[in-house]
């Protein structure tokens, strides 16, 4: 018998890159954001790193750029599951 493929969504939706998808079924997104800093009114870019899941319909490589949605917990630390490619080097859309 098959496993249900279903699995629910809601909260926050991303878009990164990936820089890694050496684990399996797991892809490491980056993507970067700006922070006002009140100090010295001025903006800085920061980088966010976060695991998510890679599904095999999916099959995310490194450099493709995706989108992301937040899900239930997967394990400690994804909590995020790729829906869609965007573009990027390996994309095949």
């Amino acid at each position: 018998m098959e496993k249900s493929k279903k699995l629910t969504t809601r909260g926050r939706t991303l878009v990164g890159t990936i820089v890694s998808a050496k684990m399996r079924k797991t892809a490491t997104l980056e993507f970067d954001r700006v922070v006002f800093i009140p100090k010295y009114q001025r903006y800085e870019k920061r980088r966010t790193k976060l695991k998510v899941h890679n599904p095999d319909e999916i099959g995310a490589k490194e450099g493709d750029k995706v989108r992301i949605i937040e899900c239930r917990p997967l394990s400690k630390t994804k909590h995020f599951v790729i829906v869609e490619k965007l573009g990027g080097d390996n994309a095949t859309n």
